[in-house]
């Protein structure tokens, strides 16, 4: 039987970092979303929007906690350039880390639960099949994350899925505008990973993790990344066709292409970490103004 004789010294603040807070967007954006596309239908419901709400920031606090637990036991995060890891980089014990995603995923099923049996009780399948893909994207013996996949279930979950069931949850229905705004944010919240994983491709491919960042190469990469970014904006052009109100996202478009630049400019390592922070920042604003223009033109304003 061996003894751990590691000293863990994880802090509050060490714990509120591993939980990844920059990445919330991809969480409350397309709750947000979601919600305006139910009010355009007539169907808004501020506690189902709630409920939603704690869905969405619950998974993703998991997820963020899972993923540092599954690369720090693989070894994945011994060489990192962006914020350290409290598995990987000794700060916790990876028990405690796995715990605390488990939890997170505990308040997510019963927000979930709650949600469901309030609406349609399949959705609790659905949020099954979330909650699952969350913990084999990096965990498990064959992690999809690993294959390249992690993009195509971020544009799925954190799109399809979470703005899709939030509007379908509070109006009973989805509709070609909630869809629209679904792949809008998919789109937007795949590139918040792409780039994350651009930032990582020396040490990812040094692992042996094959993201899909390594798959298309740098340059591709920065290409793909910049077409996800800047596809809200271009739905956000043919919706305004519709519902003129809508074109208010544009006002986001100067914190997406903050980050198109810094991308195409070639900018590596922790020059990376503020195009994160400013996709994200954009994917929260575009989901802000285009759940207000679609919560007013509800209103007949």
């Amino acid at each position: 039987m061996s003894v751990d004789h590691h000293t863990y010294s994880a802090t509050p603040r060490d714990w509120w970092q591993a939980a990844r807070p920059h990445t919330w967007p991809n969480a409350f954006a397309p709750v947000i979303a979601g919600s305006g596309a139910a009010a355009y239908a007539g169907g808004f419901s501020w506690w189902r929007a709630l409920l939603a709400f704690v869905v969405a920031w619950a998974l993703i606090i998991g997820v963020n906690y899972a993923n540092d637990y599954s690369d720090g036991i693989r070894g994945t995060d011994e060489d990192r350039t962006g914020p350290a890891r409290l598995t990987g980089g000794g700060i916790a014990k990876p028990a405690h880390v796995k715990r605390a995603a488990f939890l997170a995923f505990g308040l997510a099923a019963v927000a979930g639960v709650a949600l469901s049996l309030t609406s349609a009780w399949w959705l609790i399948l659905v949020g099954a099949v979330a909650i699952a893909g969350a913990w084999f994207y990096t965990g498990g013996k064959n992690p999809y994350g690993y294959r390249g996949l992690g993009e195509v279930a971020v544009f799925i979950f954190f799109g399809l899925v979470a703005v899709l069931g939030t509007e379908f949850t509070q109006a009973g229905a989805v509709s070609w505008l909630g869809l629209a705004c679904a792949v809008a944010i998919g789109s937007i919240s795949a590139s918040v990973n792409l780039a994350n994983n651009l930032r990582d491709i020396p040490s990812d491919t040094a692992s042996g993790k094959i993201t899909l960042a390594v798959r298309l190469g740098d340059r591709w990469t920065r290409r793909v990344y910049t077409a996800l970014a800047a596809t809200p904006f271009l739905i956000t052009m043919v919706i305004g066709w519709w519902e003129p109100l809508l074109l208010i996202a544009i006002m986001a478009v100067p914190l997406a292409v903050r980050g198109m630049n810094t991308a195409l400019r070639g900018a590596t390592g922790p020059a990376l970490i503020p195009l994160i922070k400013s996709t994200g920042q954009a994917m929260l604003l575009w989901a802000v103004l285009t759940g207000l223009a679609l919560f007013l033109s509800s209103l007949g304003l």
